[in-house]
């Protein structure tokens, strides 16, 4: 295809000049480490210490995935990002009969302590931290943690690593919620006291915006609804009467690496510049600390194609490409694969060495924002910032003067998805007329291509887990565990109290995720999100 043949855009419709000149330079005062973090959050950045090379894994059993963790460990990862199944994501044990079919299929199951305790066998919860993407369910999985933490003797002043917790971008985009929006944020202002206290190298918020991107939007409605949600998140802390130069810092961010590379540096280095400017200028926070955006990054599932898989490995490149050069903290490569199926052991391998190329052989991790300065990111880099904050703007004004209630007024209107549906269908639109190509989809085919092998997952996996939750219930104190879930209810039925140590107990008693799910909605109820066309 003729290249002048098409529109002259970025991937998120954002128009292009055919040259960019001197005028949008950075000002001479904005290094990287300094206000407003345009160019990173640290002065030294990878020069100081590289990014944290997460590989996102889970699958099967605690133990198959046990010993997932443990190859990846011995093989440079430093850092675990646990997958869970849809199970375990919408709070259903592996024998309830909306679970079949899916138990260990996009994840691992974990509905008990014991299976939290064979997740994490021989893996010292003080030296390697521990991302966990899951939200509905997220403070029950992290009381299992907390309690597996305590078996092993390591204190909770010492535990490190990431909880997802977004509730709002599961409403907006993901679709996988437990209660309505309202008591939910209770369970997470709970998290964030919690922590505060309790674990403070633990971040019990990861502000997402991959699941907003993977869903259809644009680069900047995913940069402007994740920073609307983690000013939301901060409102709550505020409410909750937290200093928010104390847990602004707990807050961390998950960001999508797409294919357009100049558009995704762009939109990084927006996404610090606006997070220092707000919480600075709006909510008061006076430390470098709280003013710093930190984020961790995945490349783009929605970009892989099951036609030509092998393309997927050039295409995650770039995007790790991009995501360094943007000054991410953390980032996961996806595999080949995973467009077909949980990544193979030798998937998920080349995923990781493809960070440790760019870490070690290009020379990039040695300068600090490469690309500062460039007339071309620093344009975009403009632009972007300047559409976010319209949206910004729009959520204000849903919530007349509150992010925090136009957040929630866009979840419970359908405001959000309506707007990331119209993205959607736009980029759809785009790629059908040939305005955008995806190589070996709509451009380059190839027939008869080899089929790739991919990783089955077995119903013995469901069998194994549905043995293992029925002979926990048989062996442990039911006694113990009844009261366990009475006190939760009683806690959840108090306004004043905390919902953190009630579900650690629960943990303790060998309770099931289920139960918890169900003893907690007996008392905030369930939800059904307003449809929006």
């Amino acid at each position: 295809m003729d290249v002048d043949a098409r529109t002259n855009r970025t991937r998120s419709g954002m128009p292009l000049d055919a040259v960019y000149g001197p005028a949008p330079t950075p000002a001479a005062d904005e290094q990287p480490g300094a206000y407003p973090f345009t160019r990173g959050p640290y002065a030294s950045m990878y020069r100081g210490r590289l990014w944290t090379m997460r590989q996102f894994a889970g699958y099967g059993t605690p133990a198959e995935t046990n010993e997932r963790f443990r190859l990846l460990l011995e093989r440079g990862q430093t850092g675990l990002s646990v997958a869970f199944d849809m199970p375990t994501l919408m709070g259903l044990d592996p024998d309830d009969p909306r679970s079949e079919g899916e138990v260990g299929r996009c994840g691992v199951a974990v509905a008990t302590l014991d299976d939290a305790a064979t997740l994490f066998d021989g893996i010292a919860l003080d030296e390697v931290t521990v991302s966990m993407t899951i939200n509905g369910p997220a403070a029950w999985i992290f009381a299992c943690y907390l309690a597996v933490a305590e078996r092993q003797g390591v204190s909770r002043e010492r535990l490190g690593g990431t909880l997802q917790t977004d509730i709002f971008k599961e409403y907006t985009a993901q679709k996988e919620w437990l209660f309505p929006p309202r008591p939910h944020l209770r369970l997470i202002g709970d998290l964030l006291a919690f922590c505060a206290r309790e674990t403070p190298r633990y971040h019990p918020i990861s502000v997402s915006g991959y699941h907003i991107r993977e869903a259809g939007s644009t680069a900047v409605q995913e940069l402007a609804f994740t920073l609307a949600d983690g000013f939301a998140y901060v409102e709550l802390g505020r409410e909750r009467g937290l200093d928010v130069d104390a847990f602004a810092p707990r807050l961390s961010f998950f960001f999508d690496a797409h294919i357009d590379l100049f558009e995704e540096i762009a939109k990084f280095r927006a996404a610090r510049r606006i997070w220092a400017r707000w919480l600075h200028d709006r909510y008061g926070a006076t430390t470098p600390e709280a003013q710093r955006l930190r984020f961790h990054t995945q490349t783009a599932g929605v970009s892989l194609t099951a036609q030509q898989p092998m393309n997927n490995v050039v295409r995650t490149a770039i995007e790790a490409l991009a995501a360094v050069l943007g000054g991410t903290q953390s980032l996961h490569t996806n595999a080949l694969d995973e467009v077909l199926a949980l990544p193979t052991e030798e998937a998920a391998t080349l995923a990781l060495r493809t960070q440790q190329i760019i870490a070690h052989e290009t020379g990039i991790p040695a300068v600090a924002d490469p690309l500062g300065g460039s007339y071309l990111v620093e344009a975009l880099t403009d632009e972007i910032e300047r559409e976010a904050e319209a949206l910004f703007a729009e959520i204000d004004g849903l919530g007349a003067g509150s992010i925090l209630e136009g957040v929630l007024r866009g979840v419970e209107s359908g405001w959000f998805t309506q707007r990331i549906a119209e993205a959607a269908f736009d980029e759809q639109r785009r790629f059908e007329s040939g305005d955008l190509v995806q190589v070996g989809v709509n451009a380059f085919e190839e027939a008869d291509e080899p089929p790739l092998e991919i990783l089955q997952i077995s119903m013995a996996t469901e069998q194994t887990q549905r043995g293992a939750i029925e002979r926990i219930r048989a062996e442990r104190d039911g006694a113990a565990a009844d009261g366990a879930l009475v006190a939760l209810v009683d806690a959840a039925e108090d306004p004043g109290a905390e919902l953190i140590e009630p579900l650690v107990a629960c943990a303790r008693a060998r309770c099931t995720g289920g139960e918890v799910t169900r003893a907690l909605q007996g008392v905030f109820g369930t939800w059904r999100e307003t449809p929006a066309f």
